[in-house]
């Protein structure tokens, strides 16, 4: 299989399915899609990943999305978009990448690490905040964001 990661301006049906699935909120999807840097992945025409990097303080990238097709996960797609964001964040003099996600989702928080990532905080009761409903996650209720960040020096 051959996967091709390149950037989009627009986004699709296709990256609001992936986009959505990694954050249920069209309206906070929304708020940070025109200020990133967005990354898809491809087989042929089929989107299977995107990945939103967006610019938050000097010399520091966040990944604000991160999302892969269910008939893709489990393949390296999750990995091969990160180890992109992490180059492109070398390439345009970042110091710092960081990233953020749901305390209840093991898997997210297994490849974050995999890929270098370290814990920094727990910012509780971010989803009760930011979100209308609430959202379950292997039958728990998430509440709390776990946020980690990589030193690219």
């Amino acid at each position: 299989m051959s996967v091709i990661i390149e950037r989009f301006t627009k986004a699709t049906k296709s990256h609001y399915e992936l986009l959505l699935d990694a954050d249920p909120s069209r309206k906070v999807v929304d708020s940070y899609l025109s200020k990133s840097h967005c990354i898809e992945a491809k087989v042929g025409l089929k989107v299977i990943g995107v990945i939103i990097l967006l610019p938050t303080r000097p010399n520091t990238l966040e990944i604000v999305n991160i999302a892969v097709s269910n008939d893709f996960q489990g393949q390296g797609i999750g990995r091969i978009l990160i180890e992109y964001a992490l180059e492109f964040a070398r390439e345009h003099e970042m110091k710092t990448v960081e990233i953020g996600t749901g305390s209840t989702s093991v898997g997210a928080l297994y490849l974050y690490q995999k890929c270098g990532f370290r814990m920094t905080h727990i910012d509780k009761d971010f989803f009760s905040r930011h979100y209308d409903e609430k959202i379950i996650e292997n039958e728990i209720e998430l509440r709390d964001m776990v946020r980690m960040s990589q030193d690219l020096c």
